[in-house]
Parts: C-alpha cells; structure tokens; sequence
C-alpha cells in the first residue's frame, strides 16, 4: 500500500472520456503501480489507473484448472467495468443490479456511500457534493493507514445491499444480496488525507447454529496482491477468539478460498508450535481455544502436513522439528491482523442501549 499515492479526483471531462475511450480488454498499464505513480506524479492532472483484472496464464499448475474454469465463467457478465475511486476496473461475473443499471457498459462507484451511478455528469456531482469520506458504521480497528469498520446490515442496510451488488460482479457463488439484515459487515480501508478507501470485506451472521465466523469475503481486486486477503481472515479469527468460541468460515469454500485458509492456518499451528518446547501436554481443543481455529479444521490441516499420528492408542500429534525450522526460517512475512489495535467488544457483553462495539 505505500507504493500508491493517491491525487485528489480530477473531475475533468478530459479524463473520464480517456476512461471511456478505452477498452477493457486493453491491458497496458494495468499492473505496473510504481510505474504509475511515477508517471502521474508530476501531473496535475488525475488518470485513473486500471487494476486488479484477472491474470490468467500465471505458470503455477495449481491455479491453470481454476484460470481455466475463470475464463469460462466470466464470458456471461452484464456490466462489464467499474470506476472505483482511481480506478477503472474489469467486472468478472454476473450482478444482480436493478434495471437501468444491471446493462451498464461501465458502473461508476463512490467509494464511500457505494452509490451506483451510470453517467460520468451524475458521478462527478455526487463526488463533489457528498460530505462522506468513510464507511458508516463504527470504527473498530486502526493500524496506521488500515482501518476497519463494523456494519449491522440492518441499521445500513442500503450500503451493505450496494456491497453485496457491488462484491457479485468479482465472486461466483455469491447468493446474498438484498437481504443483509441477518449479518454484520466488516469493512477494511486505506485511509489517507482524502478519506477511508474501501479495500475488502468480509460479512458473518448474527446466530450461526454451525460456528461460522465468516460467510462471504472480498478483496476488490485493485487491491490483491497486498496481502489484505490473510489479514481479513486473521480478523475474523480475532473477532472469534474474543467472543470465546471457535469459529469456522461457512461451508462449502470455493477451490481458491480452501487454498487461502488451509495456507493461513498452516501459518498459524506451525507459528504457535514452534514457541513450544515440546513438554507442554497440549490437546487439540486447547490449540482450537488459543487460535479459534475450529477442531475439524486444524485436525483437516494437521492431516496435509502428516502430523497426525497413532500412538500407544491414540492420536497425537507429531511435529518433527526440523521440518518446523526449515518452514520459520523461509516464511514469509504475512500481513496478519494485531490485537492490540482491535477495539472491539463482543455483542453479547454490550449493555443494551449502547451504540458502540469499542473499548
């Protein structure tokens, strides 16, 4: 994130006929942001930057099935790119928007009301008239420039259809969107002098019978490769260790969200053996307590890496600790969320009346 700067808007009819003069198929400049500054820098004019389109052909035999599977997907799609902030996105997959909307070559999106509008005229008046300059909801978390906001889908319900709307036109499976009253949102910003930008999110029912701490989660795609993804996921882990119980995201995952959480908890188990001496008699359920990792899940994970083993009756588990070294020694350094920066109480220890989740 501290590779973007950000300019303020340049409302000019000149860059928005720019916008709409090219293509969405045109992939120049699309990835290169150090490049982009770089050119812009110095002028005072504002070119929004194209971002976060799908890169297929990545080389790793893991994801060629799922890029495949992508290209497929996202040849039947209604609108087919959004102006987001300063960017000018490639929508991926089919939204539900209300007619005249949903047949809008090109959306544009305020970025913090997430109103939807189809004329560039409309856009830039609501960008000079509108007084907000962060999501609704309360603040609940703040480190540096991330923060993180919490929404009752039914206190904002108008935001949280226009994410759901929003979110559909980058995710596959997605079903909800206009009945967003069951669920609390969680939105992830960059802030900076103009105001909170909307990175991701994730959203969790209120009452979950199975435990789950995560329905649906987004990272917009300007900003993947950043590593908000892990972060949004150590988030509703944190959210789960404060209420008390463990959590798990909701059930079945998609090819891509096994492969994100199976790697962070890989993370988490192998980080919080490796502080242990090996003395210590702990069980699964006290891992699932310190972690708020569900049983089932770190047993699943356990099993990948081979460390689960039967010994004189039972099962334990078996961590050979040159393979523990090896993998502290080459990890790689994940944006992970902090605790000491989440202020947020859990709604069953809120006295009634009271507004705010924060300490």
């Amino acid at each position: 994130s501290s590779r973007r700067s950000r300019n303020s808007f340049n409302a000019s009819s000149s860059a928005l006929s720019d916008i709409k003069g090219r293509g969405s198929g045109d992939n120049a400049g699309n990835n290169n942001r150090d490049s982009s500054h770089q050119n812009n820098s110095n002028s005072s004019d504002t070119v929004l930057r194209k971002g976060g389109n799908w890169h297929g052909n990545s080389g790793n035999p893991d994801l060629a099935e799922l890029e495949a599977e992508h290209h497929e997907i996202t040849k039947v799609k209604n609108v087919s790119q959004i102006v987001m902030g300063k960017y000018l996105v490639e929508a991926w997959y089919y939204s539900p928007f209300p007619p005249p909307y949903d047949r809008a070559d090109t959306l544009y999106i305020c970025e913090f009301t997430l109103k939807y509008m189809r004329k560039p005229r409309f856009f830039l008046k609501h960008c000079a008239e509108c007084p907000h300059k962060t999501p609704p909801g309360d603040e609940i978390y703040r480190e540096g420039r991330l923060s993180v906001y919490e929404l009752d889908g039914k206190d904002h319900r108008v935001y949280c259809q226009n994410l759901c709307l929003l979110a559909k036109l980058f995710l596959d499976h997605k079903t909800l969107y206009y009945d967003v009253d069951p669920f609390y949102f969680y939105v992830i910003t960059e802030v900076d002098d103009e105001g909170a930008h909307i990175v991701g999110y994730f959203s969790k029912e209120k009452v979950s019978a199975e435990d789950y701490n995560l329905a649906c989660i987004l990272t917009f795609p300007q900003y993947q490769k950043c590593g908000y993804g892990k972060f949004i996921i150590s988030l509703s882990y944190e959210l789960s260790k404060r209420e008390g119980k463990p959590g798990s995201p909701e059930k079945p995952l998609s090819d891509l969200g096994k492969i994100s959480y199976r790697s962070y908890w890989t993370h988490v188990l192998l980080t919080l053996f490796s502080s242990q001496t090996g003395e210590e008699n702990v069980q699964i359920k006290d891992i699932s307590l310190m972690t708020g990792i569900k049983t089932e899940d770190i047993i699943s994970t356990l099993q990948s890496l081979n460390m689960i083993r039967f010994w004189k009756g039972q099962h334990v588990v078996f961590v050979m600790q040159d393979f523990l070294k090896k993998y502290i020694a080459q990890k790689k350094k994940i944006r992970l969320c902090d605790p000491k920066c989440l202020t947020w109480i859990p709604h069953a220890e809120r006295k009634k009346g009271g507004s705010s989740g924060c300490d």
